[in-house]
């Protein structure tokens, strides 16, 4: 067996404990990895793998960065902050997607720039000028439904599940920006350096998922 570590980077919350479940499929998982304790690193010395959670946000950091061989993050994140590293699959899990979404008698006024808060705000510029349409990006970090509601924004972009959240606040889905999934991503440095390790572990897990072998 190579002596090689890998570091998984995983994010915390429901796609983490899914991609948990996933890796103890294809055979990577680590002892305790699914135990909802405090623990940040977890271990599996047989398979010389090693996860850590952090922040979904932060996980393709880690992996850029070089902190992690290997993490799981969602398609809304590489379009967001567009990281230096390799995508080796679509997991088909964590689906959503990134809407526009406003008060359902919501009519945009042309006369000034419409008013968009948003936790992604590269996503929103991208999206508004392929419309030719001028935007002032109010950056919010938690609670996106209150701005509209309150008159801080007139629409919102942010991530869809399953609308209940929107529905529950007055608002509703207005346009659907784009599908957002689950993706398997890897270092540069590790994929050309620990590339039989990096690809076997990424075609054991995508293969867990029902997909498209990896790499």
């Amino acid at each position: 067996m190579s002596e090689q570590w890998l570091n998984i980077a995983l994010p915390k919350g429901r796609l983490g404990e899914e991609a948990a479940r996933i890796l103890e499929q294809a055979g990577f998982g680590c002892p305790k990895l699914r135990d909802n304790g405090r623990k940040l690193v977890l271990e599996n010395p047989e398979n010389r793998v090693r996860c850590f959670w952090v922040k979904p946000a932060d996980t393709a950091i880690y992996v850029e960065r070089g902190a992690a061989d290997l993490g799981i993050v969602g398609s809304d994140i590489l379009t967001e902050c567009e990281p230096e590293v390799y995508e080796l699959a679509d997991l088909g899990i964590g689906l959503c997607a990134m809407c526009a979404a406003g008060p359902a008698d919501w009519t945009d006024r042309q006369d000034r720039p419409l008013r968009v808060a948003t936790k992604f705000p590269r996503t929103a510029r991208a999206y508004f000028a392929k419309q030719g349409r001028d935007i002032d990006v109010i950056r919010l970090s938690g609670s996106i439904e209150l701005a509209p509601i309150l008159g801080l924004s007139d629409v919102i972009v942010d991530i869809v599940e399953t609308g209940k959240t929107l529905k529950e606040n007055g608002l509703v889905p207005l346009e659907t920006i784009m599908p957002v999934s689950a993706r398997l991503i890897a270092n540069k440095v590790s994929y050309k350096f620990a590339y039989e390790r990096v690809t076997a572990l990424g075609n054991a897990v995508a293969a867990a998922c029902g997909r498209r072998e990896a790499g």
